[in-house]
């Protein structure tokens, strides 16, 4: 039978959509177990706002995170197919990625840059995706689609390890420095062997599989990579970094390993993780037509609701820096009042003009206002704003000391740990810095009642917007005197 182009272009537009808003059931069965167990209030709290926030999404069909990722798609294409159309198979994936990502009813973030070394231009369509092709027997076209946010595709980690050196000694100090920036609870993926390229395949390509590691666990015969799996999910676990780098009992809801022969002289590894916002489905076509994808049961979430008598409120528009002084590491606020956003490019553009004297843009101020680092997704219908979770504070913490001295603000909001150069100016200024919960951007979104872009409206999602807030949940990571609830990295990583 052949396959249809148009019949392809429409599986994959169909497929971005569906993982846009559909957690795997496996992921929500094992976040909920997390849930259940985890006795750490922080952590316990970030779990239910990930939870809330997945349902929220397949109720509604909008992203799970505002940073709807670059696009994976790996192929198995069987030597009998037979294609009707114009068409190469990469092109038909990319028109596909282009269809997903500018349906007008649930519009999707682009993301992708073209030209990454120099003037890295916005494609405004999230295309071209990458691509992973294996021509194998049989008439099908086996597909996985992935979307994979660069919070967490950020922190893979590679080394050639010499064949004597210990794999497991080489992850745990590894995770620690990966931060909480890939977003925890999630998968590790870990490709050890073959070459380079071969090691980060398959990686990547693990993490693509089922979690499975309660079943592993149980099982009374257990391969060697089967009990290297249960072992570092143990030991990586027992780390303590939790849920969004809070602490707590769960770092990884799985760990996959894959491996392929190697030359002698060398042990390639590669570790990826896969966050909170874990998107992937797999499907096949036979030439019948339009893939269908798997159908949700909405009994698999659970009935959470955030226990709000938990959280202090503030009202951003009278708070002072003597107020912020009560504020503790781990304190749970909701936010009320006026936000100014702000991520890399637009701070790449304000270190400019105050390098220059010439002062902020005409309709910024950013006196005595928290700045949030985000790049939203387009809004549809009656909304405000798209979904709309932080990015990762790390990045901005070489223009953090600048923006504190020269532009007023009181501290900023993301997720992640911050650096200790940054901490120390964060503890100058008597500023502090709070954390939303990666992968709760639907539930975020609904607390923002009002959104403007009031510069540099060109940047598209890193323009700078003025946003009112109402009751925005977040958690005080660093406070007005330097104490940061991350600084489990830094421990961690001195005693090895």
């Amino acid at each position: 039978m052949k396959i249809k182009q148009e019949h392809f272009i429409e599986s994959i537009f169909s497929a971005l959509q569906y993982i846009s808003y559909y957690h795997t059931p496996d992921f929500i069965k094992s976040l909920v177990a997390a849930y259940e167990k985890e006795t750490n209030n922080s952590a316990k709290n970030a779990i239910a706002q990930i939870l809330i926030n997945s349902k929220l999404c397949a109720l509604g069909k909008r992203p799970l995170c505002q940073d709807t990722g670059i696009v994976n798609v790996f192929l198995k294409i069987g030597m009998d197919v037979q294609w009707e159309s114009g068409l190469s198979v990469e092109e038909m994936v990319n028109e596909g990625v282009k269809k997903a990502y500018t349906y007008s009813d649930n519009p999707l973030r682009a993301s992708i840059v073209s030209d990454p070394i120099f003037t890295r231009k916005n494609t405004t369509n999230n295309a071209p995706a990458v691509v992973h092709t294996n021509i194998v027997s049989g008439s099908n076209v086996d597909i996985i689609v992935a979307a994979k946010g660069c919070g967490s595709e950020n922190k893979a980690k590679f080394s050639v390890l010499n064949p004597d050196d210990d794999l497991t000694e080489w992850v745990l100090n590894n995770i620690p420095k990966m931060g909480a920036g890939w977003c925890p609870p999630g998968v590790i993926g870990i490709g050890v062997g073959g070459t380079a390229e071969k090691a980060m395949l398959m990686a990547k390509s693990s993490l693509m599989e089922p979690i499975d590691i309660n079943e592993v666990q149980d099982k009374s015969h257990k391969t060697e990579i089967e009990m290297l799996r249960i072992d570092l999910y143990k030991k990586i676990n027992e780390l303590g970094i939790g849920a969004q780098g809070l602490g707590g009992l769960t770092t990884v809801l799985d760990v996959k390993i894959k491996d392929y022969p190697t030359h002698a002289a060398s042990q390639p590894v590669a570790m990826i993780p896969n966050c909170t916002s874990t998107r992937h489905v797999h499907f096949t076509l036979d030439g019948s037509g339009v893939a269908e994808m798997p159908v949700i049961d909405f009994d698999i979430y659970p009935d959470i609701e955030m226990d709000v008598s938990q959280y202090k409120k503030v009202d951003l528009n009278n708070l002072t820096r003597e107020q912020m002084q009560d504020w503790n590491i781990g304190d749970t606020l909701l936010l009320s009042g006026t936000l100014i956003t702000g991520r890399d490019a637009a701070h790449k553009r304000l270190k400019t003009l105050i390098e220059r004297n010439e002062g902020l843009p005409e309709n910024v101020n950013f006196d005595n206002k928290f700045i949030y680092y985000v790049g939203p997704v387009d809004a549809v219908g009656d909304e405000v704003i798209g979904p709309a979770g932080p990015t990762t504070a790390t990045r901005m913490d070489k223009f953090t000391d600048m923006m504190l001295e020269n532009t007023g603000i009181l501290g900023m909001i993301g997720k992640a740990e911050r650096g200790s150069s940054t901490i120390s100016a964060i503890k100058k200024h008597k500023s502090s810095y709070l954390i939303a919960v990666g992968g709760a951007a639907y539930l975020i979104s609904k607390s923002i009642k009002k959104a403007k872009i009031v510069a540099f409206e060109d940047l598209g999602m890193e323009a700078i917007y003025e946003l009112e807030v109402k009751d925005m949940p977040v958690t005080v990571a660093v406070d007005t005197v330097g104490q940061n609830i991350h600084q489990v990295f830094d421990s961690i990583t001195l005693l090895r």
